[in-house]
C-alpha cells in the first residue's frame, strides 16, 4: 500500500468515527451514524484508498449493519429503520438495468468489430480535406461514446486516428489536434443519453427513487441539442489552434464486416434495442426494461459466452449501486437535510443555486472520477431541490450535476480518455487543459443559460 492510500484510508477511519464522538446540533442518532459513512466515503472515493467499487459495496454493508432492520445496533427512539432489502436491492436497480444492455451492446459491438466498420464507413464519404476528417472524427466518437464507454470508443477511434497520426511530421500541430479531438468528443458525447457515461445513469436514478421518470428519448431531447453545439465548437477551436485549414489527411482504415450467424444476431439486437428506446413512448416499455433484452438475447443464443460475461463491467455497476445506496440512506436518515441547512440557500437565486452545485461537480471530477462525484453531490441536489423556498426543478438539479461531472476534462486524471491521449505521446498536458478549460466552461456556461429555458420549450419539466 502506498503512503497516499495508507493516509486517505486513514483519514476515513478518523471521519466515519468523528460523529460518534462529536454530536452535531440537529442531527439524529442514525443521522450520526450516516454522516459517518458519508464522510468516509467522500475520502475513499478521493483518495481511491481503496478502488472505487470496493468503497460502493462499504457502503452498502455500513448502511445495512448500522441503520437497516437487521442492524447491529439498537434503533434510536423514533425511527423506523428501512429493510435492509432497500439497500442490498440498489445492487439490482432498474437503471443498472439499463447501463448492463448497454455494457451487452458496447462488448458486443468491439467483439464483432461493429465499431471499427462503422468508422469506416461513416468516414469513407469524407474525402481528404482535415477539416473534413476532423469533424467526422469527433462525430463518429460522439455517436459511438453515447452508446459505448468513453473509454472504449476512445481506445476503438484511437486506433483509427494513430497511424494517420504517424504519417505526419512530428512538429505538425494536426497531429495534436487529431489525439485531443477522440477524448474530448467522447466525454462530450457520452452526455447525450442515459447510458453514456455513469452520472447520467446516477441522476435518473435519483430522480426515479423520487417518483420522477426520464425516459430514454427524454434524456436525448434534453441534452443532444447542446452536445452537437459543443461538438461543433469543439471543431472550431482544434482547427483554429491546431491548424487543419487547407491540408489534406489520407485514411486508411482496413476492416471488413463479420457475417457469421453469431454476428448478424448481434447486429440484429444492437439495432431492435436502440429501436426500442427511442421508441418507448409507442410501446410503453421503459428504458430500464428495454436495456435487459440484449441481456437475454445475447445469453440465451449463445452469441456471449461465459468468457465474454467476464469483461462486462461490472465494478461500473457497484460502483453506481454505491452511490444509489448512499442517497437512499442520507436520505431516510435525514443527513441531506441537516447538510442543506448549514447554509443560507434561500438568500441565494435559483440560477446562482444551479451554477454553484454544476461548477462544484466540474471541480470535483476534475480529480477524482465523475461517477464518485455525482454520487456525492446528487443526493444533495435532490434534497436541495425539494425544500421548500428554494424554487429548483428536481430534473435541472439532477442533470446539471450529472453534465457538470463530464464537463470535466482539463486533466491527465481526470477521465480515462484523457489518459489515453497522453498516452499517444502527441498530447502534452498544457494542450490538455487548454482544451478541456475552454471546452468545459463553455459547456458550462450553454447548459447555463440555455438549459432550463429549451428544456421548458420542450416541455421535458413539465
Amino acid at each position: 500500500m502506498t503512503k497516499g492510500r495508507f493516509i486517505g484510508l486513514a483519514a476515513a477511519v478518523v471521519l466515519f468515527a468523528l460523529p460518534w464522538v462529536v454530536k452535531f446540533p440537529g442531527l439524529s442518532e442514525e443521522g450520526h451514524r450516516i454522516l459517518g459513512v458519508f464522510l468516509a466515503a467522500i475520502v475513499l472515493w478521493v483518495t481511491e484508498a481503496i478502488p472505487l467499487h470496493a468503497t460502493a459495496v462499504v457502503v452498502i454493508f455500513l448502511e445495512v449493519l448500522l441503520v437497516s432492520d437487521q442492524g447491529v445496533l439498537a434503533i434510536p427512539e423514533g425511527f423506523k429503520p428501512p429493510s435492509y432489502q432497500v439497500f442490498f436491492g440498489t445492487l439490482a436497480d432498474p437503471v443498472l438495468m439499463l447501463f448492463l444492455g448497454g455494457f451487452f451492446l458496447a462488448h458486443g459491438a468491439a467483439k464483432f468489430d461493429l465499431d471499427r466498420n462503422l468508422a469506416r464507413v461513416m468516414l469513407r464519404p469524407l474525402g481528404t480535406s482535415a477539416p473534413t476528417i476532423l469533424l467526422g472524427l469527433i462525430a463518429i466518437t460522439a455517436v459511438f461514446s453515447m452508446f459505448m464507454s468513453n473509454t472504449a470508443t476512445t481506445a476503438t477511434m484511437m486506433a483509427v486516428v494513430l497511424p494517420v497520426m504517424s504519417q505526419l511530421p512530428a512538429k505538425d500541430r494536426m497531429r495534436t489536434g487529431l489525439a485531443l479531438s477522440i477524448p474530448i468528443a467522447a466525454n462530450v458525447g457520452g452526455i447525450g443519453t442515459p447510458i453514456g457515461t455513469p452520472p447520467n445513469a446516477i441522476a435518473i436514478a435519483a430522480l426515479a427513487h423520487a417518483g420522477i421518470n426520464i425516459e430514454f428519448l427524454q434524456w436525448m431531447l434534453m441534452t443532444i441539442p447542446f452536445v452537437l453545439i459543443m461538438l461543433f465548437v469543439i471543431w472550431l477551436i482544434l482547427v483554429r489552434l491546431y491548424r487543419f485549414g487547407g491540408k489534406t489527411i489520407e485514411l486508411s482504415i482496413k476492416s471488413s464486416f463479420n457475417t457469421s450467424p453469431a454476428a448478424i444476431v448481434f447486429y440484429f439486437t444492437f439495432a431492435g434495442t436502440i429501436a426500442l428506446w427511442l421508441t418507448s413512448g409507442l410501446h410503453g416499455m421503459s428504458a430500464n426494461v428495454v436495456g435487459f433484452v440484449p441481456v437475454v438475447v445475447l445469453l440465451s443464443t449463445r452469441v456471449f459466452s461465459p468468457k465474454d460475461l467476464q469483461s462486462i463491467q461490472w465494478h461500473v455497476l457497484w460502483l453506481v449501486a454505491g452511490g444509489i445506496a448512499l442517497g437512499v440512506g442520507v436520505g431516510q436518515c435525514g443527513v441531506d437535510r441537516w447538510l442543506i441547512g448549514l447554509i443560507q440557500w434561500d438568500t441565494m437565486s435559483p440560477g446562482m443555486i444551479i451554477a454553484a452545485l454544476s461548477l462544484t461537480a466540474i471541480m470535483l471530477s476534475t480529480v477524482i472520477s465523475n461517477s464518485a462525484t455525482a454520487n456525492l453531490l446528487i443526493p444533495l441536489a435532490m434534497t436541495l431541490a425539494t425544500s421548500a423556498g428554494v424554487g429548483i426543478n428536481a430534473i435541472v438539479a439532477a442533470t446539471f450535476v450529472a453534465i457538470g461531472a463530464s464537463l470535466a476534462m482539463a486533466l491527465p486524471i481526470s477521465t480515462p480518455p484523457n489518459a489515453i491521449a497522453i498516452s499517444t505521446g502527441a498530447v502534452k498536458t498544457k494542450d490538455m487543459v487548454l482544451i478541456g478549460v475552454l471546452v468545459g466552461g463553455f459547456g458550462w456556461v450553454l447548459f447555463l443559460v440555455g438549459g432550463q429555458w429549451a428544456w421548458s420549450v420542450l416541455g421535458v419539466l413539465k
